[in-house]
């Protein structure tokens, strides 16, 4: 048959190196999802149960390997679902392409079924969006999108009325006025700064005795970089949750994640600190960086809409990290004195200690805390980690040690509920011989994460290494939420909006075909890992944890304290909330608490 205009996008994306989409069909599509049967063996299409999770998994593809990830959804209800995915890609700078269906051209207008005006709804996520008209656009709608995305990291949009994809292609336009004639490829650029502003950044890093770096997503390809210079500056290293796979865990140095889900070494540092170096992070909460005044900065971003936003910085560069840190390293002094950088190291390993004391207090059935201690004592070497939002991302933050070689990542600026899941899957697409955790909160998993284990199901035999853990907080509670309230709004906990229906993952894990642990005993949960992480197929390994485990922050204010006080009087739960608030606060004690609390 004659090449179609549907047959051609997926021909010119494969050009562009695309291998894979994930999507969703219906009739907006028609024309793609028939072309992209016949390109099957060019460009594998992964279905997802719901077209916000294709785009979820278009956001995990691109982040775990650097490329455009691509997602497809029909017109109208569709296409809106992929939104929220979308905008994740947006507030963590991710490359994606989204591919939509529209309803014929000679109907737009009319108020037809499942008309919506797409380029609009699209026009704030997206970076760049257009409709085609006439075939003889797709060539460059195809190449501009794909360019803007990887170029500029961006969400790019090509909306495809349903009529257009079958018309025949057009791969050549007339060499006439008003036609494009686009081409493929992009090469990323050698950023770094001038040398005189390097020099400037380098005066002000020499000049300081207590340097502290925070690193973020945009470190992540600059590892070796990152440690040479806190070596030379005697720095302490901070990491943004984007940024946790940036630097190893167990470097004493290391003082892991900032901000209310961060440690009390990166709030000591950032307090202490009088020059504060930050790489590739937009980390947003001011008040766990130094008060203004109190540090000089200097700040890496190739962004330049990002320099200076979050805390007032002498020096500004724009790069490239690798690069930069690179030519920046020559510039720099070793400091002789490393009193700075001992108390670092001292506070932090005080942190570890806290941390194995606090996970080994006594909770309701599982100490939340003791089900990442011991995952993070069994991560497999190049293990990748998809992380959801919820009460599990504080343990992950501070409880889970990270090696060289491991990736993780979460749903960052947007931090949205659902996006583990499919990072996960998407991760064991990108990646089929590594080992995957997803870890996933009760609330996430009855949102999404239940249906996308069908997804896994469906696919996992694909995948040369079977490994695929999804860690379920089975704690029958919204309970992020919860502690949001109590310690934020001073209010108890409302358990009709809290509470979630009791159920059991493993269960539906094995009617899915796959494997389901449940484990509600404290003495099993090491075992239970090691079970989950030797099985020959992807497993559920439901634990079923206290929701009254205080996620205490770095630093608690008097603010916070009242509010938490106050919400005591109408608390439903106020006796398990004191037992474990009280456990974990005597964790710094020498003597702790009595076994009975």
């Amino acid at each position: 048959m004659a090449k179609t205009v549907a047959d051609f996008v997926w021909e010119r994306l494969g050009q562009w190196g695309v291998k894979r989409v994930y999507g969703y069909p219906g009739d907006g599509i028609n024309g793609l999802i028939g072309a992209l049967d016949r390109a099957k063996d060019r460009i594998h299409f992964v279905q997802a149960r719901h077209e916000e999770m294709a785009a979820f998994m278009a956001v995990g593809h691109a982040k775990f390997t650097g490329e455009v990830g691509v997602c497809l959804a029909t017109s109208g209800p569709g296409a809106i679902h992929l939104l929220n995915g979308l905008y994740d890609a947006k507030a963590d700078h991710m490359p994606v392409l989204a591919l939509v269906g529209q309803q014929a051209r000679a109907a737009l207008g009319g108020h037809y079924q499942q008309e919506v005006d797409l380029a609009a709804l699209f026009r704030d996520v997206c970076g760049f969006v257009q409709q085609a008209s006439v075939p003889e656009q797709i060539r460059h709608l195809v190449d501009r999108a794909m360019r803007i995305a990887i170029g500029q990291r961006q969400v790019t949009c090509i909306i495809l009325p349903n009529d257009i994809q079958e018309l025949p292609a057009v791969e050549t336009p007339p060499h006439a006025h008003g036609t494009i004639h686009s081409g493929i490829g992009w090469e990323a650029p050698r950023v770094v700064p001038e040398a005189d502003t390097l020099a400037r950044a380098a005066a002000v890093l020499n000049e300081g005795k207590k340097v502290a770096l925070l690193v973020g997503a945009g470190a992540l390809q600059a590892t070796d970089e990152v440690l040479a210079v806190a070596d030379v500056l005697g720095a302490g290293i901070a990491k943004a949750l984007l940024g946790k796979a940036a630097v190893p865990d167990e470097l004493p140095f290391v003082t892991g994640s900032i901000g209310l889900l961060g440690t009390e070494p990166s709030w000591k540092m950032m307090q202490g600190c009088d020059t504060l170096f930050v790489i590739g992070s937009g980390f947003p909460y001011s008040e766990f960086l130094p008060p203004e005044g109190a540090a000089r900065g200097v700040q890496i971003d190739r962004d330049p809409s990002m320099l200076s936003l979050r805390y007032p910085m002498e020096v500004n560069l724009t790069g490239d990290s690798a690069a930069t840190l690179r030519a920046l390293l020559p510039l720099l002094r070793r400091k002789p004195d490393t009193a700075w950088r001992d108390r670092i190291e001292g506070w932090t390993a005080d942190w570890w200690t806290l941390l194995d004391k606090r996970a080994a207090q006594k909770a309701e059935p599982i100490n939340p805390q003791l089900v990442f201690r011991e995952l993070s004592r069994r991560l497999p070497e190049r293990a990748i980690i998809a992380g959801d939002s919820g009460s599990s991302t504080n343990w992950y933050a501070r409880d889970v040690k990270l090696r060289r070689g491991m990736m993780a990542s979460l749903s960052g600026g947007l931090a949205s509920m659902g996006a583990g899941m499919p990072y996960a899957i998407a991760a064991k697409f990108a990646h089929p011989d590594r080992p995957v955790v997803a870890i996933v909160g009760d609330g996430a998993m009855q949102m999404n994460g239940m249906a996308e284990l069908l997804t896994v199901a469906r696919y996992w035999q694909e995948w040369s290494n079977p490994q695929l853990v999804v860690l379920v907080l089975n704690n029958r509670d919204l309970n992020q939420v919860t502690w949001e309230q109590r310690v934020m709004g001073g209010d108890p906990k409302f358990e009709g909006s809290q509470s979630l229906p009791d159920f059991s993952y493993a269960a539906f894990a094995e009617l899915a075909g796959l494997r389901g642990l449940a484990v509600d005993d404290p003495d099993k949960v090491g075992e239970a890992w090691d079970a989950a992480l030797a099985m020959d197929r992807p497993v559920v390994l439901d634990i079923r944890t206290d929701p009254n485990v205080p996620p205490l922050p770095p630093h608690v204010t008097l603010q916070q304290a009242r509010a938490f006080m106050a919400s005591l009087w109408g608390e439903p739960e106020r006796g398990s909330v004191l037992a474990n608030t009280a456990r974990q606060l005597a964790s710094r004690l020498p003597f702790g608490l009595p076994p009975s609390g």
